[in-house]
């Protein structure tokens, strides 16, 4: 496997991780690429990505051979997992559909095999949770007859220049042969190049972190912002200020949902705790960026009574669902909060996102998404969202929805120069 002339590389779930990771491989490996999904599988075979993460005419060309039959990989000799690691209701890790894949990957691996995982973890989870799970359903030694690496996954939803192959890889590998051979192999789709980190528990904690650290960075800008907020001075203002210092850090506040901000800290915590440590600053960033929904419904609602709408029922648009801008992506969104507070509250409140999935919202929210809007018709408009389809709309047609007076929360300051918006 050095000269990786007879390498064949299986990969583990087809998400915005694993897709374009399928594809970039396929250009030099026979790649095989599995998903539990029917309906992914099958649209992906049709050319059709719903994450808009690759185009249809890159799957159309691709070599790779993508299937929801676990068996179809048996014949690989590298594995590759890249399934979701999200959090339960109650914010501990969910680690379930990793132990699947682990166990999935276990029932077809064979000696001599490596499994790399790219899953978010905590520092230790892939030697401690997922090489038992190899060992045990595979009848193979750890180390011995197969081997394990690790590569956080660096995939950004939506972002269309901080590609797979321009992102330095982080890689690691169980000892020094698995290591070589995992950033050897990933040498050859990473044109960017790779860091060899010590160790697989090293290369996990490095990946937990970088969320983190982002997670705290926006964290103090929304605790500001609450501050700047009872002051009655402009956060926008007070941050263009500041921002002429040549030190001073380019972030700014919002709502901190999707698949790994909101989600990777409570990893690192959880095994901190397991270590008899609580971590203080890591859980208050995340106190406060959960509590910004909230925020900014309370905004709304004094601004309603300041501007005394006393009407029976008011009505509320909220412009955006998905997590991000021009990504399809609704995981962990927390916008959704904020329109059951309205909701909560006797607002009747409608959602307008035309990147976002239909059928997804309805199936994971219960929410029916607005086909089309309403003119001079509400109370509350929110734009949640920077969307480039909003952008293009124009500030004065999003106006046109609202009543006389109505109140616009503008989240992400899209429309920077429109003094009478509300914002962050």
């Amino acid at each position: 496997m050095n000269t990786f002339s007879d390498t064949k590389i299986g990969v583990i779930g087809l998400g915005y991780v694993g897709l374009p990771l399928t594809l970039a491989f396929s250009k030099k490996f026979l790649t095989y690429g599995y998903d539990l999904d029917k309906k992914r599988i099958k649209d992906l075979n049709k050319g059709i990505d719903s994450t808009y993460e690759v185009s249809n005419s890159e799957l159309k060309v691709s070599s790779a051979i993508l299937t929801e039959k676990i068996d179809e990989l048996k014949n690989c000799n590298v594995y590759i997992v890249t399934v979701p690691t999200p959090i339960d209701i109650s914010k501990q890790p969910d680690l379930r559909p990793l132990m699947s894949a682990s166990r999935d990957v276990g029932k077809i691996l064979s000696k001599g095999d490596i499994v790399v995982f790219e899953s978010t973890v905590y520092p230790g989870a892939t030697e401690e949770v997922c090489v038992p799970i190899l060992e045990s359903n595979s009848r193979l030694k750890f180390n011995e007859d197969f081997f394990c690496g690790y590569s956080p996954e660096r995939i950004n939803p939506g972002d269309k220049k901080h590609r797979i192959d321009n992102i330095i890889k982080v890689t690691s590998g169980s000892n020094d042969y698995a290591a070589k051979i995992v950033n050897n192999l990933y040498l050859q789709i990473i044109k960017a190049g790779t860091h060899l980190a010590p160790s697989i528990k090293v290369a996990e904690a490095a990946k937990v972190i970088e969320n983190t650290q982002r997670d705290l960075n926006v964290a103090l800008m929304n605790e500001l912002s609450i501050i700047f907020s009872k002051l009655n001075i402009s956060t926008k203002d007070v941050l263009l200020a500041a921002n002429t210092k040549w030190n001073f850090l380019e972030f700014y506040p919002g709502l901190v949902g999707g698949h790994c901000i909101g989600v990777d800290p409570y990893y690192l915590t959880h095994k901190a705790k397991m270590l008899g440590y609580h971590p203080e600053v890591i859980l208050s960033g995340r106190r406060v960026n959960d509590y910004m929904s909230k925020h900014v419904s309370n905004i709304c609602l004094r601004e309603v009574i300041k501007r005394k709408k006393t009407k029976k029922t008011l009505n509320a648009l909220i412009m955006g669902l998905t997590f991000k801008e021009n990504c399809p992506d609704i995981r962990n969104t927390k916008i959704i909060d904020i329109y059951q507070d309205f909701i909560g509250v006797g607002i009747s409140t409608d959602i307008f996102d035309p990147v976002a999935n239909h059928t997804e919202v309805k199936k994971e929210y219960g929410v029916d998404l607005l086909l089309e809007i309403k003119s001079d018709f509400y109370d509350i408009i929110i734009i949640a969202v920077a969307h480039d389809v909003f952008l293009k709309l124009g500030f004065n047609a999003i106006k046109s929805f609202g009543v006389t007076d109505s109140i616009i929360f503008d989240i992400k300051s899209i429309f920077p120069n429109q003094n009478e918006t509300l914002t962050l």
